[in-house]
């Protein structure tokens, strides 16, 4: 198993940029299940071709995709690197997230409940006794 090489920080920056949209994550998607010409990608959504293509060279920049020539037409593949790189990058949050809640459910169980005081030292009766009837 060959190691991976930690993103940079404009790596992340470019991943969680290209990952912001659902068209992208879908292109993305798309290319993960098979290798696709940008044209039929662009068959697939509402939008223009120049805009898919747009989509497609954010992804490129971040380099979850890859382009080739084949021909006249451009075939677009997920690159599974550079997502398991992000994948790596996500586990380790995940791992430090959970390690905070681990802790935090130390602290929880070490910090005694609080006690259930059953004397009332507080009344609840409003009415004013000290008055006293006058003119009877």
């Amino acid at each position: 198993m060959v190691a991976q090489r930690e993103l940079s920080e404009a790596e992340v920056d470019r991943v969680f940029h290209a990952l912001a949209t659902s068209t992208r994550r879908d292109i993305l998607r798309r290319t993960i299940e098979r290798e696709q010409s940008v044209s039929t990608l662009a068959s697939e959504y509402e939008m223009s071709f120049a805009a898919v293509q747009k989509h497609v060279a954010v992804l490129e920049a971040a380099d979850l995709i890859v382009k080739r020539a084949e021909g006249r037409e451009r075939l677009v593949r997920a690159n599974p690197e550079m997502i398991a790189r992000a994948r790596a990058l996500l586990a380790r949050y995940e791992e430090l997230w959970r390690s905070r809640i681990a802790r935090l459910d130390e602290l929880l169980a070490e910090t005694p409940a609080p006690r259930a005081d059953t004397t009332d030292t507080t009344s609840t009766d409003t009415t004013d006794d000290s008055r006293t009837e006058e003119g009877d």
